[in-house]
């Protein structure tokens, strides 16, 4: 039977992404906690076992209204890349924590890429609106399955 405790899962999953994803002293690690309220990120070295930057949206100067949104997870993105370039750090790797890439995870690191980390990688750009098609084809009329009574 799966286990449904989120938290057990995404420890699980974590573990997983840990095996693989390693920080080294020319390559620290980025990792980000999520909680419902607040965002944290922190850039570690693996080997020495130490935290290099953080930054998180309980900081004072970090805090608005709510840590919670897209629009704090966009603020501790800008605000760790600016103090890892200051330490001399350009280059990260991204560990999203077991969390899905997307929503708040992925404000952060478009955030931080966007404010310098990892220039050699591709920002994602803001979908521009599309604009709608010249002509709009006529739906099709629907044949009905029930026989038509006189």
């Amino acid at each position: 039977m799966a286990n449904t405790n989120r938290a057990e899962v995404r420890t699980a999953i974590h573990s997983r992404i840990r095996r693989k994803v390693k920080g080294s002293t020319e390559r620290p690690r980025l990792a980000i906690y999520r909680s419902l309220k607040h965002i944290s990120a922190q850039v570690i070295d693996d080997r020495v076992g130490q935290t290099l930057v953080s930054a998180s949206s309980t900081e004072k100067d970090l805090r608005s209204a709510s840590g919670g949104n897209l629009d704090a997870a966009r603020r501790i993105g800008q605000a760790i890349a600016e103090r890892a370039l200051a330490k001399g750090i350009e280059q990260v790797v991204f560990d999203r924590g077991g969390y899905l890439y997307h929503g708040r995870i992925k404000a952060l690191t478009d955030a931080a890429r966007a404010a310098g980390l990892n220039k050699n990688e591709v920002v994602a750009e803001p979908e521009a609106a599309e604009e709608p098609a010249a002509e709009v084809a006529e739906p099709k009329e629907k044949k009905s399955k029930k026989k038509k009574q006189e």
